[in-house]
């Protein structure tokens, strides 16, 4: 099983691959959709990393992701300027998935 990295700059590519994991930068909405719906398509992913700007491209498709599939786990990461977003992100989810506000 690997994982695999979604990512909108070289920098956290770059340091991903240094720690082991294969990715790929993308900037656009198309790209990124094609890209998740090949990964999607690839047996061996178990871990789907993607970054914060990225995922703000294609939120609810994740999301729908998340709740409906049981491989592979997608995991939001900071961009490298550490956006923040983390936390709300998580909290969105919980409430989507059990219909609890964690506010």
């Amino acid at each position: 099983m690997r994982m695999f990295l979604l990512s909108d700059n070289v920098d956290t590519l770059m340091g991903m691959r240094m720690s082991g994991v294969d990715g790929v930068v993308l900037h656009k909405e198309d790209e990124l959709r094609a890209k998740l719906n090949e990964l999607l398509q690839e047996e061996d992913i178990a871990v789907i990393l993607i970054t914060s700007t990225l995922l703000n491209l294609i939120r609810e498709t994740v999301y729908d992701l998340k709740l409906n599939l049981k491989k592979p786990l997608i995991i939001e990461i900071p961009d490298r300027h550490g956006n923040g977003r983390t936390k709300d992100s998580i909290t969105k989810y919980v409430k989507d998935a059990i219909g609890v506000d964690m506010n």
